[in-house]
């Protein structure tokens, strides 16, 4: 795997959005600020009754449109007619994303794991991002989505996604040994990632200055919302994925 380098800047969480101003995280206008500002931008994807990705944070509807229930519950079709709430934008697939950004500046796409372990939806992903030209990654929680494309894509960039794991509200569905090895990134055995994304409030912390300083592994941190934050990232990672501020 070559430098990352142009992983290696500020990132726009979501894009760059601003909700007072009708640009809503997720949508193409958050993107097309970003893109407008110079910065490289994050945006994350869930899995689609046809296992097809869409550029949505939550697991359901409920607070970004005047839809409810799972998204999982829609294929990918009808999602992208859904309009995001506030906004005179749709949900977007991940191919109108990919033709929208078309390689202007480096995409970063945090995948919301299934945690089915059974590759479709990243395959799905990953033969979207075959003939994209421009500088793109994946990165997810889940060691095993990780692992995933490193079968289906070996090229693409990958990264492991770890925090503390500590608020159950999240992650009751992983046991306490299961957390404990996410937190500590003995899952990256699994996942065998060239970068790691490691939560700003868990910084510094032994595990991830370990795969950054004695692996050479780049450390992004995320979501840096506030000028100390901003100031801990500068000193224990390589990039900051942000909120809010100027970067």
């Amino acid at each position: 795997m070559a430098e990352l380098y142009w992983l290696k800047r500020p990132i726009a969480h979501r894009g760059l959005h601003d909700a007072a101003k009708g640009i809503v995280e997720n949508s193409a206008s958050s993107v097309r600020a970003a893109m407008g500002a110079g910065l490289a931008v994050e945006v994350d994807l869930q899995c689609t009754l046809d296992h097809m990705p869409v550029v949505f944070h939550d697991a359901t509807l409920d607070r970004l449109t005047s839809e409810t229930g799972p998204v999982a519950a829609r294929d990918a079709a009808a999602l992208s007619r859904i309009p995001l709430r506030n906004s005179a934008d749709y949900i977007l697939s991940l191919p109108a994303l990919l033709a929208l950004v078309n390689g202007h500046v480096p995409l970063l796409l945090e995948v919301k794991s299934t945690w089915a372990r059974d590759g479709k939806f990243e395959a799905n992903i990953a033969k979207m991002l075959e003939a994209y030209p421009g500088p793109v990654a994946v990165m997810s929680f889940d060691p095993y989505s990780v692992a995933a494309f490193r079968q289906v894509a070996p090229l693409i960039p990958r990264g492991l996604v770890a925090e503390r794991f500590d608020d159950p509200r999240c992650w009751s569905h992983l046991s306490v040994w299961q957390r404990l090895a996410m937190r500590n990134l003995l899952t990256s055995a699994i996942a065998w990632p060239h970068f790691i994304a490691y939560d700003i409030r868990a910084l510094p912390a032994l595990a991830p200055l370990i795969a950054w300083g004695l692996f050479g592994l780049p450390l992004i941190t995320w979501t840096v919302r506030t000028k100390d934050e901003r100031e801990r990232a500068l000193r224990y990672a390589d990039a900051m994925i942000f909120e809010g501020i100027v970067p």
